[in-house]
């Protein structure tokens, strides 16, 4: 019986390197036939609690109560032993994940590992957890904020290895990707061959990083990272240098010398957004044109409010758009927007639909009186299609 002990072991401590087969004769004596190759074995159940951050001990404890020791009639030491193996193996594959084009390229013999096995191994690694992006966000991805992660590990209940993993991961990604031109999202997938989900979810993050947004004032905090992420994204869709609307003040060969990127608002856009404040000139036929669409629409008590306080609500759009030219301005776009409709329209109880019937009515009337000037009607639908998705998205308690 001794001999068969031993062989479960070998199974269990070198599951990558060898597969063993073995048969016991009468008299418990042991034969044994091993079949070596360099095939690394990946199990995904230990491979997600070590990304977790658990450690050996704790993935052990782990599998044990997910009755694993009772489904292979194995004991703890066993186990611990091929939980210890598996961690070697990830320890040893953690740097190549780091550049993942290293992991499958066709010259990589470290690691013989099938194609989906690599794509689980990275999308894993690489996978964030909203409650710590969230933290994160708008914070400088120094090394001075990696020490504060037992903060952020604390608040969220997520292990302080995962919250450094998360952290070293968002930061290798926006080192890499933050001077290249076009598109984000095809950059880091191209470079880290991660998921369209996964890399949409890295762009917000690095296009709020390199913008400066601030996102981590008092008022802000009541927005989770979902609000953020749906910002982000109609910004880098409709404002950056690289969207369809891209329009732009520069010269040629200005254009020329300069690499365009959708982390970069465009400026040209921000610059012709001063024209809008004509609107505040237009204040009455603008108010006649949105209050004539929604009576009925609204309840009677909305309706009062929105007539009544309309002077106040329409400027705040207006001036918010005439000052984003300033570096500073664009920098705190989140905490104007909170602090000029979120909050006056929540002490007026003004519901979602209510707020989402009035953008829906307010910008094709300013359109409107823009009829003579068809660059500038572009430039606020440009504006307003952003703004209105923003403010939608972020009104809730």
């Amino acid at each position: 019986m001794k001999y068969g002990r031993y062989c479960w072991r070998a199974v269990f401590l070198f599951p990558q390197f060898c597969k063993i087969l073995f048969t016991f004769s009468i008299d418990m004596e042991c034969s044994v036939d091993v079949f070596v190759g360099n095939t690394t074995v990946i199990d995904p159940e230990i491979y997600q609690l070590w990304v977790d951050g658990n450690s050996a001990h704790e993935a052990a404890d782990v599998l044990q109560k997910r009755g694993i020791l009772q489904q292979w009639g194995a004991n703890m030491d066993l186990l611990m032993s091929d939980v210890l193996d598996h961690y070697r193996t990830f320890h040893m594959l953690e740097k190549t994940l780091h550049t993942p084009l290293k992991l499958t390229a066709t010259g990589e013999w470290t690691f013989q590992i099938d194609g989906d096995t690599q794509q689980l191994l990275i999308e894993k690694y690489y996978e964030l957890d909203d409650v710590v992006v969230r933290e994160v966000l708008g914070k400088k991805l120094s090394s001075r904020h990696r020490k504060d992660l037992d903060e952020v590990s604390e608040k969220t209940a997520i292990s302080l290895r995962s919250c450094r993993r998360q952290f070293d991961n968002v930061k290798r990604i926006h080192k890499l990707v933050e001077e290249l031109p076009g598109h984000i999202v095809n950059n880091i997938q191209h470079n880290f061959l991660l998921s369209t989900e996964l890399s949409r979810k890295y762009a917000a993050v690095v296009f709020i990083a390199v913008n400066r947004f601030e996102t981590t004032k008092r008022k802000l905090q009541y927005l989770n990272f979902s609000d953020f992420y749906h910002c982000a994204h109609q910004m880098i869709e409709h404002w950056s240098s690289t969207s369809c609307h891209a329009t732009s003040m520069r010269n040629q060969s200005e254009t020329e010398t300069e690499i365009e990127t959708d982390l970069d608002v465009d400026r040209g856009f921000l610059h012709d957004l001063r024209e809008v404040r004509i609107l505040l000139d237009k204040e009455k036929e603008l108010k006649h044109l949105v209050c004539s669409q929604l009576k009925g629409r609204l309840t009677d008590k909305i309706y009062s409010d929105m007539e009544s306080s309309f002077k106040t609500h329409s400027r705040s759009l207006v001036l918010l758009a005439g000052n984003l030219n300033r570096s500073r301005e664009l920098r705190s776009l989140f905490v104007d927007l909170v602090e000029r409709c979120v909050e006056p329209l929540r002490q007026a109880r003004w519901t979602s639909r209510d707020l989402r019937l009035f953008l829906d009515y307010y910008t094709p009337a300013g359109v409107q009186l823009f009829k003579s000037d068809s660059a500038t009607a572009l430039v606020w639908e440009r504006y307003m299609k952003v703004i209105s998705s923003c403010l939608v998205k972020i009104y809730h308690n």
